[in-house]
């Protein structure tokens, strides 16, 4: 039958012209990852036809044995990667080779600097899966067909990786996909049997599908080809086409178990740690590998990203990203697992209710947390490296993760006033070594910025105390205080919330009895009632009340909530995420022994008692990273006290 070529040339997405230049210009140091790149996409092609074959076996269309081919043709400079897959038709092709789907492309493409060094390292955070082949090729050439398709239904495609592509209908009696690079001058090194094997060995060899290529002894030499008419070459598979995991530890390196993860998760970066286990008996039979990754990839926060772990049922591949065995605040592991308590024809809209979906995450969530525990413990500057990529994604787990809330609770890494460091080091267990002998409360504080928690009025009782104090910064920390009330027995404070206690908060060699505390407490409250009540007139419906501070030594003011009120850095980040919430009044806290408040105390003047009034709230806005309704009137009353000062 006759094809019509219906052939046109399209414009690649932006995006796509974007990466694909830099792909083209960057520097690379190891070109060679091309070739595990487009193994992997085969390999991949391969599975989803395994999986479509369960419920159609005429995808097979007679040739049931998945492989993938390597050659390469010396004269004309060209490298040919082949597999029987699932193939694709024309709009998968377009869909595919011609747009980016992934989540946070814009994103990753505004982080790029120009410096072609340090993009290259940002691709190997986003990966570019098929576009690497641009590494080494100036022209790339793809032939496909759909498995189930008849032969007219072919698809040529080619780029020279620029602008745009042409794609056109060819007829194409074998099923799956053929990609033929046409190398840049300066790489013929790759047009060599024993490169390419060296490469295919040392990062493609557990793919779990024979990769064959020509005997050597067919060729006069290693980069002489033959063609078919003078003789026949005869194939040898070339890697040991064994799933990795299935093989006993013992028999697999350190270098195969970074090869492989490199290859399901396309990375470029070596993992962090990884956990090979096999578990047998109980009704659960299962092999999980698992790994976490060195760097955090580009589409991390995106919400919309699908993650999750390769799931095989008998050795046989069954779908990618299965999200229902990790919990989201684990998305960034990757890995298999491999199962024999699952059917074959399991679907995603099955998983969710298969009784075994639970038990099956619930063991892989512990041994997660365990490789975590482990890093932590063993070795703390692999887990400071680990907390920097993913340490805010870990906070989401007390939320998400009840039953292991604790745990993961135990694993979150802090900066408090301790040290007074940014670097967030301190954990749970760490402040409670830490604790006053009558201390009965884990305190924090949470600001938008290290220097607002770090610098706050709020801490001034607990630093002259030497109580130590969380210190909170993240956008983050708010969700994951929310549902972190306690720790071991430990209530979590905010020492910008309710009363401080003054018993608990008395030094071990204050002999100051009790009553004689209380009665000092009565008489200054009796001093400044009139002032507190002066105040709160000023300020009306701006304050909940003027109270006396037990928190403050070195600042006049400063703003509090009720215990049970929704915090002041709460309040901003909700109302930045344009939702409707109302309004907490301050409390506002007054020092009695800072000089401002005495001369305030004093002032009998009652168009300078509201200035100074005015000019103190408005510092204690400041001070706890708020923002004014009205800078200009603060700063003008600001310059007339200046002006005051100077006369």
């Amino acid at each position: 039958m006759s094809v019509h070529p219906q052939q046109e040339t399209l414009s690649f997405q932006t995006e796509v012209k974007q990466l694909l230049n830099l792909v083209v210009h960057s520097l690379y140091s190891n070109k060679e990852i091309f070739l595990r790149e487009l193994i992997s996409n085969a390999s991949d092609a391969s599975d989803k036809l395994r999986f479509e074959g369960m419920s159609d076996s005429a995808l097979y269309e007679d040739d049931v044995e998945l492989k993938v081919y390597i050659t390469f043709d010396a004269t004309a400079r060209t490298i040919t990667i082949q597999d029987n897959g699932i193939g694709m038709n024309r709009d998968e092709v377009i869909e595919n080779l011609g747009t980016i789907a992934k989540s946070g492309t814009k994103d990753f493409l505004s982080q790029l600097t120009g410096d072609q060094k340090k993009d290259a390292h940002l691709i190997g955070q986003f990966g570019v899966g098929f576009y690497s082949a641009f590494i080494v090729a100036d022209t790339v050439t793809v032939t496909t067909r759909r498995a189930g398709l008849t032969p007219e239904h072919g698809v040529r495609w080619e780029s020279a990786g620029t602008g745009d592509y042409t794609i056109a209908n060819i007829e194409k009696k074998t099923r799956g996909t053929e990609i033929t690079l046409h190398l840049k001058e300066g790489e013929d090194d790759f047009l060599n049997a024993w490169r390419l094997r060296t490469i295919i060995k040392k990062y493609s060899d557990h793919v779990n599908l024979p990769i064959l290529m020509h005997k050597i002894d067919q060729f006069k030499s290693e980069s002489e080809t033959k063609t078919e008419t003078e003789n026949t070459p005869e194939w040898e598979t070339v890697n040991h086409a064994s799933a990795l995991w299935t093989l006993a530890k013992s028999s697999i390196t350190d270098e195969q178990y970074k090869e492989y993860y490199k290859q399901i998760a396309h990375d470029f970066q070596d993992p962090l740690m990884w956990a090979h286990n096999q578990v047998e008996g109980g009704n659960l039979d299962y092999i999980s590998l698992l790994y976490l990754p060195a760097k955090a990839p580009m589409d991390l926060w995106q919400r919309d990203q699908q993650h999750g772990l390769k799931l095989y049922v008998q050795r046989v591949f069954i779908m990618d990203q299965v999200a229902q065995f990790i919990p989201h605040y684990l998305r960034f592991v990757r890995g298999i697992v491999d199962t024999n308590a699952l059917p074959l024809n399991i679907s995603r809209e099955i998983l969710q209710d298969n009784p075994v979906i639970p038990r099956l995450r619930s063991a892989l969530v512990k041994r997660i947390l365990d490789m975590l525990d482990k890093l932590a413990t063993d070795e703390t500057e692999k887990y400071a490296q680990f907390w920097q990529q993913f340490g805010n994604v870990l906070k989401e787990g007390p939320a998400e993760d009840f039953a292991n809330r604790n745990r993961v609770a135990k694993l979150i890494r802090f900066s408090s006033t301790h040290n007074d460091s940014i670097e967030q080091t301190v954990s749970l267990d760490d402040y409670i070594k830490r604790m006053k002998p009558e201390q009965k409360k884990i305190y924090y504080i949470t600001a938008e910025s290290f220097n607002t928690a770090k610098s706050s009025p709020h801490l001034e009782i607990f630093r002259k105390k030497d109580v130590e104090v969380i210190l909170f910064y993240d956008r983050i920390d708010e969700w994951l205080i929310g549902h972190l009330s306690e720790y071991e027995g430990k209530a979590l404070q905010s020492v910008a919330k309710g009363d401080v206690s003054l018993d608990e908060m008395s030094e071990a060699d204050d002999q100051t009895p009790k009553e004689e505390l209380q009665q000092k407490d009565e008489k200054l409250k009796s001093e400044f009632d009139s002032v507190l009540k002066r105040i709160k007139s000023v300020l009306g419906d701006q304050i909940k009340e003027a109270k006396l501070s037990h928190r403050l030594t070195n600042s006049p003011v400063c703003l509090v909530v009720e215990e049970n009120d929704m915090g002041s850095q709460l309040q901003r980040l909700l109302k930045a995420a344009g939702q409707e919430i109302t309004e907490v009044k301050p409390i506002f806290e007054l020092n009695p022994e800072h000089k401002l408040i005495a001369k305030l105390k004093q002032e009998s003047n009652e168009a300078k008692f509201q200035e100074w009034v005015h000019i103190l709230f408005d510092q204690a806005i400041l001070a706890e990273g708020g923002q004014l309704k009205d800078p200009a009137t603060f700063v003008q009353r600001i310059n007339k006290l200046l002006l005051e000062m100077g006369e």
